[in-house]
């Protein structure tokens, strides 16, 4: 898929973290991980080589409800949308017409998702680092402990409001760059938004 699995790795990614503006990176990543259970909005979304060149642009929705609840949605440059139910994940291909299924734990692992859109305890699978403060916000860096997860690193931005930014490294020196807009703290969400059900004419793959 032309976004696929990759964006599978933070699909669930958040905003909107009220707390005191002199906290460091990871006691604000903390507090969010703690307080915050949903969350709406918007996100855009660029990917550089390893060399800086930009090979992807792309924007969309998301939304999700802790634990493991969420849905992502790119609207450019082609539809995307990818849904975890609490048990499995989907990936709907609109152009290919394709779905790939997989199963919630596997497809999460030492990610970001399970970062921001899993339980709490998931913070034990990353080796966290203050970063400082950064284009006027407090970054935290986080180090999958599982040594096959997708990205080497990825870093947290926080403004004085809320979670601002993310970036993520892969092993190809990939950067993803995700910054989130018009954000929502802790809406009320219709349970609806993570159903999924394919379409009819729809090619399933994966962990049916």
């Amino acid at each position: 898929m032309r976004i696929g699995m990759r964006a599978l790795a933070f699909v669930v990614l958040a905003a909107g973290l009220s707390g005191n503006a002199f906290a460091s990176g990871i006691e604000k990543l903390n507090q969010f991980v703690a307080t915050m259970q949903t969350m709406q909005g918007a996100f855009d979304q660029r990917i550089q080589d390893k060399n800086g060149k930009l090979i992807q642009e792309s924007n969309g929705t998301l939304a999700f409800a802790r634990p493991g609840k969420f849905r992502w949605v790119y609207n450019k440059p082609y539809v995307q949308i990818i849904v975890g139910d609490g048990a499995k994940v989907w990936i709907y291909d609109e152009d290919l017409l394709q779905v790939t299924v997989r199963k919630l734990d596997q497809a999460l692992g030492s990610t970001p998702a399970a970062l921001l859109a899993g339980s709490n305890e998931m913070l034990r699978e990353f080796a966290l680092k203050d970063e400082g403060v950064r284009d006027g916000l407090d970054w935290v860096e986080a180090v999958p402990r599982n040594k096959d997860s997708n990205f080497d690193r990825i870093r947290i931005g926080f403004s004085a409001t809320g979670l601002a930014a993310m970036e993520l490294t892969d092993a190809f020196g990939q950067i993803t760059w995700l910054r989130f807009r018009n954000v929502q703290r802790n809406p009320r969400l219709d349970p609806a938004l993570f159903r999924f059900t394919p379409p009819k004419d729809a090619d399933v793959v994966g962990d049916k």
